[in-house]
Formats: structure tokens, sequence, C-alpha cells
């Protein structure tokens, strides 16, 4: 196994990572978003308000997304078994 094909499946391994990662960022960077604005304007300084709020937009997320996401890991985990003898005797 040459360095090149290792450096493909790390590279591989990160792009799923960031896809998988990418639903439950997105939401609560955009609740904490809100969440920091409508604290601005009301000047409601409270540390705990954003924490529910992003729970459960995490939560509705992983459910919207879960199968999806168990998809995507199952066909990265194919495939890279699939590869194993290929990769072990180095053609």
């Amino acid at each position: 196994m040459s360095d090149t094909e290792v450096l493909h499946i790390a590279l591989q391994a990160m792009i799923v990572a960031a896809k998988l990662s990418a639903p439950i960022l997105l939401t609560s960077l955009i609740i904490g978003f809100a969440i920091s604005l409508f604290q601005s304007v009301t000047q409601i300084q409270e540390v705990t308000l954003s924490f529910v709020p992003k729970a459960v937009g995490v939560a509705v997320a992983l459910m919207m997304s879960g199968n999806w996401a168990l998809h995507e890991m199952m066909s990265f985990t194919t495939a890279l078994f699939e590869k194993v003898p290929q990769l072990l005797n180095g053609g």
C-alpha cells in the first residue's frame, strides 16, 4: 500500500466526516445566530437561553438526516472493505 493510497483513503474519510457533520453543525450555527441576534435586540444576556433550542434543533437535524448519514457511512465502509484485498496485495 503506497502513501498515495493512504492519502486518498484519508481524504475520502475526511470528506465523509465533513458531510456527516454538516447538517448538525449548520443547524446549531443557524439556531445559535438567531438566538444571539434575539438576545442582542432584546438585551437579554442569559447564557442558558440558547441551550434548549440548539438541543432541539440538533435532535431534529439528526432525525431528519440520520437515514442519509447511515447510508453514507455504510457506503464508505463497504467500499473500503472491498478495497482491502487490493490494498494488501499492493495492486
